[in-house]
């Protein structure tokens, strides 16, 4: 009897550990979300403690600012010391920024929450994707690095939904969502607690920051990829950081669960370009996807002088469609092109330009919405936008035409 009892508790126990990655991957899902949270809500933010869009935009770059700041200082650490306590790491940073959040109030307030919810994301993000595909076995390796992903694009369109409809629904508009938020990071902190380690500590850890290298050998492929990326990333910013005031100045809608939901496709759009950009052939992969993006960012910028929200929904859609088709191919192309022992570090570099890209723009964006206004400086940064695409569709085309010429005998 003992030892039918001892088997079934090994079978349980061998299910409930082939399962772990999906917990991990909640983990994931929350603090992603609680990056986002405040997006539909800056609009209250504007009337109860007179802000300017430009100061909006300087609130939204400090979360870029901070977890670029995080990744460059902290990248490799997961190495040294462990995936759970990076980890752990990144969920306490979650939970300081909902709590101040929940208290709100000030400007400084808001600049600190926003700082905390972008080291959450820096720890965060790279490690728990390796912990979801560590931890699952072997047969469901492919499958964990899919849900990795979606966990971490879902957790950012997720963030914008839950605020928006909860905010419009239900009391307490400024507060309410960051308590749930906080409910569920407890959740969180348990799943982390209980998962295995599934990394090396090091005997005697060294702490250094990222190593950013870029061969020679990689440039050409690197330069294609990171003004594709930024000019991605930074049409991402436009959406994530000003769409609630262009929804409201351009098309006249102001309900928050509406600026949530918008926002939540965009994200759902850029997962889905990520995953659809592998049904094409490696060559084809960012040129198609810069092409969806000048749509993109084409419809968006007409949906603005238009005032339609049927044009600016579309353009959303092809805007996140681009820029997740980018960024996966982006990412194969660089990695491809680089050497084994510095694909890490280039990688690095890329996401670099990425939170680079998310940031800075929207600083400027900020301070050309004060002096032409939002519809203007929109339009203006769409077109910006489809520039910097179109000038990599050329930059492609002219390496298709070398390498053409020197496979010619």
């Amino acid at each position: 009897m003992s030892v039918l009892s001892n088997h079934w508790r090994a079978v349980a126990l061998a299910g409930s550990a082939s399962y772990r990655y999906i917990a991990v991957a909640y983990a994931f899902i929350v603090v992603m979300a609680g990056t986002t949270l405040p997006t539909p809500l800056y609009p209250l933010y504007k009337q109860q403690l007179a802000l300017t869009d430009q100061t909006v935009t300087v609130i939204f770059a400090t979360y870029a600012f901070a977890v670029l700041g995080a990744l460059l200082a902290c990248g490799p650490w997961s190495d040294q010391v462990g995936r759970r306590p990076m980890l752990a790491a990144g969920l306490t940073a979650a939970v300081v920024s909902s709590l101040l959040f929940l208290i709100g109030g000030s400007l400084w307030i808001l600049l600190g929450a926003r700082a905390f919810s972008g080291l959450s994301a820096g720890l965060f993000t790279a490690t728990a994707t390796v912990t979801v595909i560590e931890l699952a076995p072997p047969a469901r390796k492919a499958h964990a690095a899919l849900l990795a992903a979606c966990a971490n694009m879902g957790g950012l369109g997720l963030g914008p939904l839950l605020a928006g409809v909860v905010s419009q629904y239900l009391p307490w508009p400024l507060h309410l969502v960051y308590a749930v938020h906080l409910v569920l990071l407890l959740a969180a902190c348990v799943v982390v607690l209980c998962c295995p380690e599934t990394g090396e500590r090091a005997a005697h850890p060294h702490l250094r920051r990222q190593r950013l290298e870029l061969p020679d050998s990689v440039r050409p492929a690197f330069a294609a990829a990171a003004v594709a990326c930024f000019a991605a990333f930074a049409l991402l910013g436009l959406l994530t950081s000003l769409e609630p005031e262009i929804l409201a100045n351009v098309t006249g809608v102001s309900n928050r669960a509406a600026i949530g939901s918008l926002i939540f496709i965009v994200f759902v759009a850029s997962l889905c370009g990520q995953i659809l950009q592998r049904r094409f052939a490696l060559a084809a992969r960012l040129p198609l996807s810069c092409l969806v993006l000048i749509l993109g960012a084409g419809a968006l910028a007409l949906s603005m002088a238009t005032g339609s929200l049927v044009l600016l929904a579309l353009g959303a859609v092809a805007s996140g469609l681009g820029q997740g088709g980018i960024f996966a191919a982006s990412v194969i192309a660089v990695t491809a092109a680089s050497p084994d022992d510095v694909k890490a570090e280039v990688i690095s570099l890329l996401f670099v330009v990425v939170y680079l890209a998310v940031a800075v723009p929207a600083l400027g964006l900020g301070v050309a919405a004060v002096a032409m206004g939002v519809q203007t400086a929109g339009i203006v940064f769409a077109a910006l936008v489809m520039l910097l695409s179109a000038g990599t569709l050329l930059a492609l085309w002219r390496r298709h035409r070398e390498r053409i010429a020197l496979e010619t005998p």
